[in-house]
């Protein structure tokens, strides 16, 4: 028998997953190129040339036991020197190697982060629409999640409900911008106000409420959108960030952790995180990675495919009657349902086009899609969409 813990978990077992292996099994049926699965946020745009060319370099070149061996749990600190001096030229900021942690991913990232933040029956604040895995990730530690509904006029944070939502058990508040699933930037204002809101319940309660940003789309953004640097607003604020999205490196599992100095209890906080990932059995991040994260830190990847994605698509699906959120980051539709959404979910299936229910995201009556697929993908499944348009009457 397994823990009371993960059969909760199990039976709550990510609908984005497995969308996704069903997805591969109706390829197998009727033929990849008949199948139009939007549902897993997988890039389809190779990685820029300079991070093949860095890997292979430096496995040609480099001393392999710096390149396979053990390092400091933090990670190597030429790397994290690096990753702070990108921080530090973009922001306007002066972070140390000593302020970052090198880990398995954004996700990894918030485990350790949550690892060390959280005592059993603490909160952790999340506004939906939000990534589905963090009711997990939160769970693991014995914290709870309270969960701000959406404001579907605009999609940005209800902060009337966050001022009413913290109370002396709140530990954190986790923001994710660009969002995950409707591709919405978190404006400067919103974020001065959130900041705000954090300052007042922190006094309140005399104790630190930490701001954890979640930051794996940072780097897609469309149309000159500016993504602000969430702790220049709030000082008690640690980043989470991969290279899964902004170099199209999703199954290398490489990112970072900021944890500033500016932190109530910073050097206490990042002692537990490097210690943390250990106990977690992470132990470091994939030491090939990181030395290949060192020399890409700057790099970027083609943002003019995705956007061309997105017009693509969501031209196509407006101009069929369907209701979309135009997203400015990220590559993910959300598009509202003109029916039930299980049915509709149900009836997109028949047509072969696999899309992601909203309460996925603890916002039904929308379906994420994500464009990051071929265009070819995307002109295909016109037909079909425009099918079950029909069928629902648009």
């Amino acid at each position: 028998m397994i823990s009371e813990a993960m059969q909760r978990m199990t039976e709550n077992n990510s609908v984005i997953r497995a969308m996704f292996e069903e997805g591969k099994q109706m390829a197998a049926r009727y033929g990849a190129e008949n199948v139009y699965d939007f549902s897993l946020g997988n890039p389809n745009i190779a990685p820029p040339a300079a991070v093949t060319e860095a890997a292979i370099d430096i496995l040609r070149h480099e001393d392999p036991m710096l390149v396979h061996g053990y390092m400091s749990n933090a990670g190597y600190e030429e790397v994290r020197r690096a990753v702070a001096g990108s921080l530090n030229r973009r922001f306007g900021t002066a972070y140390g190697p000593q302020e970052l942690l090198m880990t398995v991913g954004a996700a990894g990232g918030l485990n350790v982060v949550l690892k060390v933040l959280l005592n059993s029956g603490d909160e952790v604040v999340v506004f939906a629409p939000y990534f589905v895995e963090y009711n997990n990730y939160i769970a693991n530690y014995g914290g709870v999640t309270v969960v701000i509904p959406p404001d579907t006029a605009s999609f940005q944070p209800d902060l009337a409900a966050l001022e009413r939502a913290v109370t002396p058990r709140t530990r954190a508040v986790l923001i994710n911008t660009p969002n995950n699933p409707t591709g919405v930037i978190y404006s400067a204002e919103t974020l001065a106000a959130l900041a705000g809101v954090l300052r007042r319940k922190s006094a309140e309660f005399g104790a630190p409420v930490y701001l954890l940003s979640d930051e794996p789309y940072r780097e897609l953004a469309y149309d000159g959108a500016e993504v602000p640097w969430v702790p220049s607003f709030y000082d008690n604020t640690l980043v989470c960030y991969s290279w899964s999205k902004s170099l199209s490196l999703p199954g290398e599992r490489i990112g970072y952790l900021l944890m500033p100095d500016s932190l109530d209890g910073a050097e206490q906080i990042q002692q537990a995180a490097a210690i943390a990932g250990r106990i977690l059995g992470f132990v470091n991040a994939p030491s090939l990675m990181q030395r290949v994260a060192a020399r890409c830190v700057d790099e970027q990847t083609d943002l003019a495919a995705y956007a061309r994605n997105r017009a693509l698509l969501y031209d196509g699906l407006t101009a069929l009657g369907f209701s979309c959120v135009y997203p400015a980051g990220a590559f993910y539709l959300f598009m509202k349902t003109p029916e039930d959404e299980s049915t509709f979910v149900a009836r997109a299936k028949k047509h072969r086009l696999l899309l992601v229910p909203g309460s996925s995201f603890a916002c039904p009556g929308y379906v994420r899609i994500a464009y990051c697929v071929s265009p070819d993908t995307i002109r295909r499944s016109m037909a079909a969409f425009r099918a079950l348009a029909e069928e629902v009457g648009l």
